[in-house]
């Protein structure tokens, strides 16, 4: 019989076989301690230490999330990312070593649905390993119970039940984590929501150490809708442009 327990962060995990997580990072030292970390939280753990041994074990162990480092030896974080996501489509927690935000939109842009910079704290990655397959499992319930109808906002249009984008009548491939930031702000267009707010609706994530995380998934939406339909207030946060009725 499994056994449940709070996990450091709060959150409630199963102890034993419930979810599968596959971290991939060179440096032994870290993979060790994220290893024990997750394994502490309840999660089952593989680990690999260069992009070829992650793709084959992300195949034939499946996991339910990655947490992958971007500067892997063989090839790196992203193109393990494009095999991995073409496959199958897995939760990515990417980590990089550098402050970069192109870094950072390149990652999100072949999959990932969250960034950390290292240096990290523990305790912040296994919530946000929390957060991320909480995301999952709402999405998967959205998608057996869709709401009905496409919302159109000018070009835009969202279709909630087949989670899929079009802007002038072709279609966008959104990150899950994008599309569901797009549909946040598209549930009261035209109002600003605060970065804050936004984390915690997208990412049930209520600390501001966050709210970067939210710019830089707000660079790549930009790029793949059009920046013009999302407005920046200024120390504030974000709204969807609409156009006037």
């Amino acid at each position: 019989m499994e056994q449940t327990h709070t996990g450091h962060n709060g959150a409630t995990a199963t102890s034993g076989a419930q979810r599968r997580v596959l971290v991939v990072e060179d440096d032994t030292t870290i993979v060790d301690a994220i290893a024990a970390r997750l394994r502490a939280e309840g999660f089952q753990v593989q680990t690999a230490l260069d992009g070829p041994a992650a793709v084959d074990t992300a195949e034939a162990w499946q996991p339910d999330l990655m947490v992958l480092d971007i500067m892997l030896p063989g090839f790196d974080g992203l193109e393990v990312c494009r095999r991995v996501q073409a496959r199958r489509p897995v939760p990515v927690l990417m980590l990089t070593a550098r402050d970069d935000e192109t870094d950072m939109l390149v990652g999100l842009g072949v999959g990932a649905d969250d960034y950390m910079t290292k240096p990290f704290s523990m305790r912040e990655l296994a919530a946000r390993v929390h957060v991320l397959l909480r995301r999952v499992e709402r999405a998967a319930l959205a998608a057996s119970t869709p709401r009905t109808g496409i919302l159109r906002l000018g070009e835009l249009e969202i279709d909630h039940a087949q989670r899929r984008v079009r802007v002038r009548g072709e279609d966008v491939h959104l990150t899950p984590t994008e599309f569901d930031l797009l549909s946040c702000l598209a549930n009261t267009p035209r109002a600003v929501l605060s970065r804050e707010q936004l984390l915690a609706e997208v990412w049930d994530w209520a600390d501001a150490s966050g709210t970067r995380t939210v710019d830089s998934h707000i660079k790549a939406l930009r790029r793949k809708i059009g920046a013009e339909r999302i407005r920046t207030v200024h120390g504030v946060g974000y709204a969807l442009e609409t156009p006037a009725p």
